[in-house]
């Protein structure tokens, strides 16, 4: 019996820390995590807003997802597909 694992499995976490900033700094396993924490409640903010009527304000999933998947998920596929961009924090 062959079972798929889902999850932080897939995609890889070694592709998603070789993923560069718009600087060309390499992502460190902090900064996934914040980076894709953010998108995932933006994704959340979507599908609450969907039972709401209202739809203007935010940006629902940018690959193909289906409800079961997590939002957290999601957002680690949108940044393994370079769906998002990342910019260098400024102070």
């Amino acid at each position: 019996m062959s079972v798929k694992l889902e999850g932080i499995v897939s995609p890889a976490i070694d592709r998603l820390m070789a993923k560069e900033d718009d600087q060309h700094h390499k992502m460190t396993k902090y900064g996934l995590v914040i980076f894709a924490s953010k998108r995932a409640r933006q994704i959340n903010d979507y599908y609450s807003s969907l039972q709401d009527g209202s739809l203007f304000n935010v940006v629902g999933p940018l690959v193909d997802a289906t409800t079961e998947e997590k939002a957290l998920t999601i957002a680690m596929r949108e940044i393994d597909q370079d769906k998002l961009e990342l910019h260098a924090a400024t102070e």
